[in-house]
């Protein structure tokens, strides 16, 4: 089964005042996430289910993304994704909302989503992992693929990392 995780694109810090729930993209943003999503149908990886924080930047994230696939898949806003911890919140989400959905697409926040992308790889992630400990900026794209017969079975150390793409390999 595949697994995407993707960090929201960056958001704006213009106006201090804003809940960070309620954070908006700013330009790069809104460019970087509408990357991704040409990157995303151009290789194939479309989501059958997504999982998304209902955040507005990972909102705003994810409707661009979908706009440039051409196509909205179903989506489902869990109030678990918007977790800033070490990625438990976020693997608990998937065992529990991802049900057999492949390939199943995450978007959320840092540091959770780094967390758990790093804590999947299994040993043949090698190099991968090694990018994905440096550095996961905004709008990264972290793919899986997990020997798993549904989302309920998945646990650390159990995917095989196959791809990562930032917004600045895409330029």
């Amino acid at each position: 089964m595949q697994l995407l995780l993707l960090r929201h694109a960056k958001s704006s810090w213009d106006d201090p005042g804003v809940e960070d729930a309620e954070r908006p993209l700013n330009k790069r943003g809104i460019r970087a996430a509408t990357e991704i999503g040409e990157h995303m149908l151009k290789h194939g990886l479309i989501p059958a289910l997504t999982l998304c924080s209902p955040a507005r930047r990972t909102r705003e994230t994810w409707a661009l993304v979908a706009r440039e696939l051409k196509q909205q898949p179903p989506t489902r806003f869990v109030t678990d994704i918007y977790d800033f911890g070490e990625g438990e919140a976020l693997l608990e989400a998937i065992r529990r909302e991802g049900t057999d959905s492949s390939p199943l697409l995450v978007v959320g926040h840092n540091p959770s989503l780094e967390g758990l992308a790093i804590s999947l790889c299994d040993r043949d992630s090698g190099k991968l992992r090694t990018r994905m400990e440096k550095k996961f900026p905004t709008a990264t794209l972290a793919v899986f693929e997990a020997k798993v017969g549904d989302w309920s079975q998945l646990s650390h150390g159990m995917a095989r990392a196959t791809d990562l793409v930032r917004p600045k390999d895409l330029d």
